[in-house]
């Protein structure tokens, strides 16, 4: 069990935000230049993704021997993704609809200011042009150099599978390079938990920012988007992915307690990317196999957004009601429909968030685009949930698919989520190496 002292990186990160809050409400001109710090952290982070999940999806795919069960892991992820991600649209689009929220703002388009939406809407029409083709063509990297470069995560993963099943089928003579990327695997992990340590310091720059651009007050005056983006994804979670996670014979909220710190890290740098390498440890550690592990939860990253989903068709319906545009069942489903394409490209662009936003709207003709002007001011709040949820989706999914498969150790992960001793998740030492499940 993870004792909650002054040593628990838990503890740290909550007092980081709150010295955060406090440095950016006494000092708000010195904490608007600690905004390096959180950004920092969340690069030193992502430069080291690209090879963890090689060497994760690398390790898993030889580790496993069966190419067919790689397929077999692969399509099941995918058909999760699928459903579950609906399943966030729809609420979302329902308790919008029907919580009628921004009705009464009575905003004119014509009104709001365009400047401000300029980049992302440039963004998005290049998105939307681009078509699924161009989508499945930019899967496929320039050079192998080029996507671990770019850090482009789906470029990433199609080569680690390529690779790994070019390995897998000469397993008798590629015996040294495959104990050489999984010894390498080992080293990365080492480094990012050196790095995992720095968290306390990232969020309170980040936090310290936040606070002294927007100002405590900020915080009462967000309004009901907020409000409602909050609770939905919290009935999404409890609900939809609690009730998920008791048919896999598990508890979601021993499950998010079991996760507390990578989520007090995700909700002071509004990233999930900040704690992919040190998740993929602890569902090892819960009794995982890492070969399912590594091909969920780099997939997941990119197709199974479930906060993203549920702030797309959210966000759409406040700024029709906003906007006093009425809305049909057909624009309900349209929305719907264009939301389930455009979500599935979010990760890696820059402003994700409005740029996939403006895009789906850009497809509903009745709704103005340049409503997006009404949510842009609030979206650092909303991607604290967003991320959150993103992050709980993808472990969720990976416990799913591992039930599914026969990949998890059922009593090992009660024990562990039980908080049962001798079963406590050491940070300093691969979970795999140091307490293997047994399967």
């Amino acid at each position: 069990m993870l004792q909650l002292t002054k040593k628990s990186l838990f503890i740290q990160v909550m007092i980081g935000l709150v010295l955060g809050i406090a440095v950016g409400l006494l000092l708000p001109e010195q904490a608007a230049s600690l905004k390096p710090l959180g950004d920092g952290f969340i690069k030193l982070i992502k430069m080291l993704i690209a090879p963890i999940v090689f060497c994760v999806v690398v390790s898993g795919i030889t580790g496993a021997g069966d190419l067919k069960k790689v397929g077999r892991v692969g399509v099941k992820a995918v058909v999760y993704f699928e459903i579950v991600t609906t399943l966030a649209l729809m609420l979302g689009l329902f308790l919008a609809f029907h919580s009628n929220m921004g009705v009464g703002m009575n905003v004119d388009p014509k009104a709001l200011d365009a400047s401000a939406m300029a980049a992302y809407t440039d963004s998005a029409h290049k998105l939307q042009h681009a078509g699924g083709v161009s989508f499945v063509m930019n899967l496929i990297p320039s050079t192998v150099f080029g996507a671990f470069a770019s850090g482009d995560i789906l470029q990433v993963l199609l080569f680690s599978i390529l690779f790994g099943c070019a390995l897998s089928l000469m397993r008798e003579s590629a015996g040294g390079v495959i104990r050489l990327i999984h010894e390498a695997g080992h080293v990365f992990f080492k480094l990012i938990g050196l790095i995992v340590r720095l968290a306390p310091i990232g969020v309170f720059g980040s936090i310290a920012f936040t606070t002294a651009k927007y100002g405590i007050s900020s915080l009462q005056h967000l309004g009901g988007l907020v409000l409602m983006f909050y609770l939905t994804c919290a009935v999404f979670v409890l609900g939809v992915l609690g009730t998920i996670m008791k048919l896999a014979g598990l508890n979601i909220v021993q499950f998010l307690r079991y996760l507390r710190e990578e989520l007090s890290i995700v909700a002071g740098t509004a990233s999930s990317d900040a704690v992919l390498p040190q998740v993929m440890r602890k569902l090892e550690h819960l009794g995982i196999k890492d070969s399912t592990v590594g091909l969920v939860i780099p997939t997941g990253y990119s197709f199974n957004l479930d906060g993203f989903s549920i702030y797309l068709t959210l966000a759409a319906v406040f700024i029709a009601h906003a906007t006093n545009t009425p809305l049909t069942m057909a624009n309900l489903l349209t929305i719907l429909a264009v939301s389930l394409v455009t979500s599935k490209g979010a990760h890696g662009i820059p402003g994700s968030a409005i740029v996939i936003l403006a895009a789906t709207l850009s497809a509903i003709p009745a709704i103005p685009v340049i409503g997006l002007v009404l949510v842009l001011s609030v979206d650092w709040f909303m991607g604290i949930a967003r991320a959150l949820t993103n992050l709980i989706g993808n472990c969720v999914a990976t416990v799913v698919v591992a039930r599914w498969e026969k990949d998890i150790d059922l009593a090992r992960a009660r024990k562990v989520l039980g908080r049962q001793q001798g079963y406590e998740f050491v940070p300093e030492v691969r979970s795999g190496a140091a307490t293997p499940a047994a399967h």
